[in-house]
Order: C-alpha cells, then sequence, then structure tokens
C-alpha cells in the first residue's frame, strides 16, 4: 500500500494557508506525522480521508485517485479524528454492528465475527454491553479504532489520538497501534514527539503547512550527533543570557534548575557538555530552522 501526496495546498475562506505546496510518500508501515497544533496535519489528514478538498494537488492510493474516487478510497479506509463522537447510550457491540452495515459489511454471520474479533483485539470484550458513556477516555480511543478497523482497511489515519489520555491508557493505546502497524498502513498525526519515537520506523515534521523533514527518526537522530550540547543553570538571568547568544533547542527543568539544550557544530564554552540528541531535539531544530527563513 503506497500513498502519494504531490503538491497539496489548501487555503480555507478566512485566509489561513493550512497546506502549502505539500509532498510526502509513505509506504506500508507505521508512519509518524509530527508538528505543532496549527501545523496543518488535521487537514492534511482530512484531505486524504475525503473528508475536504485541497486547492491544488494530487494524492494516489495504491493507484486509486483519492480526489475523485472517494468511494472507493472509503471502501479500504479507516479513520479516528481528533475529536471522535460516539453515541453515549448504544453498546460499543451494538454501534459496531451498526457501523459495519453502513460500511458494506452485508453477511451477518462475517459480520459478527468481525465485530467480536475486532472487540478482543482492542481489548473492549469485557465491556461490550456497557453504554459507550460510561468509557474511560483510553476506551473510548480504543473504540475509536475498533470502528476504524471495520471491513479490513487497507489505511488506518489516526488524528491525535493519545492527547488527554493518562499513561496507563496512552501505554495501552500505542500497544494497540503497534499491533495494528503490522498489518496494515496506520498514519499517526501528532505533536506529541514520543509517540513517534516508540513506534514509526518512519516519519515528517510539518509546520505552518509545509513540509521540513522527512525519513527514518534513526537517520534524523545521526544528523545532529556531536551538536547537541547541555548545560544546567540556576537562574532566570542565566537563561536568558544563554538563550540571546546560542541556538538554544529546549530548556527544562529540573530540582529547580535548568536544563538547557544548545545547538551547535562544536562546543559553545564552559560548562556544556556533549550529549546524546533525541527526537525532539530534531522537532525543535527543525521548526527553529523554518522560523530562521
Amino acid at each position: 500500500m503506497a500513498l502519494t501526496i504531490t503538491g497539496l495546498s489548501k487555503t480555507y475562506p478566512n485566509g489561513v494557508k493550512a497546506l502549502k505546496n505539500l509532498s510526502l510518500s509513505i509506504g506500508n508501515l507505521m508512519f509518524g506525522l509530527l508538528g505543532p497544533n496549527g501545523a496543518g496535519k488535521s487537514s492534511l489528514m482530512r484531505t486524504v480521508a475525503t473528508l475536504q478538498d485541497p486547492d491544488s494537488g494530487s494524492i494516489d492510493l495504491d493507484g486509486l485517485n483519492v480526489l475523485t474516487q472517494k468511494d472507493e478510497v472509503r471502501k479500504i479506509l479507516g479513520y479516528l479524528p481528533q475529536e471522535f463522537g460516539v453515541y453515549p447510550k448504544i453498546s460499543a457491540i451494538d454501534l459496531l454492528q451498526h457501523l459495519a452495515v453502513m460500511k458494506g459489511v452485508a453477511n451477518k454471520t462475517e459480520r459478527k465475527q468481525m465485530v467480536e474479533g475486532i472487540l478482543n483485539q482492542t481489548n473492549l470484550w469485557d465491556v461490550r454491553k456497557k453504554s459507550l458513556s460510561t468509557y474511560s477516555g483510553g476506551m473510548k480511543q480504543r473504540f475509536g479504532i475498533a470502528q476504524a478497523l471495520l471491513a479490513n482497511p487497507k489505511l488506518i489515519i489516526v488524528d491525535e489520538p493519545t492527547a488527554g489520555l493518562d499513561p496507563a491508557e496512552r501505554n495501552r493505546f500505542l500497544n494497540l497501534l503497534s499491533s495494528i502497524g503490522s498489518n496494515v498502513t496506520v498514519i499517526l498525526s501528532t505533536h506529541i514527539v514520543e509517540d513517534v519515537r516508540e513506534l514509526c520506523p518512519r516519519m515528517a515534521i510539518i509546520s505552518n503547512g509545509e513540509l521540513l523533514l522527512e525519513g527514518a527518526p534513526a537517520e534524523a537522530l545521526e544528523s545532529l550527533r556531536g551538536k547537541i550540547w547541555s548545560k544546567v543553570v540556576a537562574t532566570d538571568d542565566e537563561l536568558r543570557t544563554l538563550e540571546t547568544n546560542f541556538n538554544v533547542v529546549s530548556t527544562h527543568l529540573a530540582g529547580g534548575l535548568h536544563e538547557v539544550r544548545v545547538f551547535a557544530d562544536s562546543s559553545p564554552g564552559d560548562g556544556f557538555r556533549p550529549v546524546e540528541s533525541d527526537l525532539e531535539d530534531v522537532y525543535f531544530v527543525s521548526l527553529a530552522r523554518q522560523a530562521a527563513n
């Protein structure tokens, strides 16, 4: 399954340029789409999911024209949007049965086997008869994946799926995504760097509707090898001095002190020590480069 996005642009009526000539290639794997809030991730995902048209550009999904063959694309697409609503008084099993009918699974036996299998896969079997209003945030997200899995999709899109989940629910959800991603193409759109680091063999970073980076996380990390430096400072004045004089990637509080990470080809000076780069460094360096241009 190959998804090829070419020259995609989208400007909304209020003048916001959500996508700017964006091109991207996604293969048969778990693909991470990183970017800050407002980067254009949801606009891109909604366009791929056939929910809106771009102003220009094209999208090819394994030979299907996503912009003109929407009905055919929807037959092989599963989608969990950022804002996912459910009918609160209906049980999970009844709603999945209903949605399976809408997806075209007409055979009753096939539909029953499919729904029961998905409920087990998403670890919702024991609560299948409970109304969705009683579900926790993590359970609702797993139900969102359950509905996206109906009719054996070849491409699954999940938009900001772990935002707001507690650590335990987040881990359960990421484990579920990992198991799904071994069989189908999954696009994980998120602003949470850890989600991409843990799951995705390939990734892209977008901001302000533009593609900043595409490749394997390991390759992106290698590009920063020997260029990330750390220093701990005690006061806000020291922090501001570093921010003025150096290319500060990020700052973190640790025990009341500021740990400052700086991007530089060689040592910035006394007190700095070299540290291993991480995907958060890649993310912030990419955003800083865009801001400087």
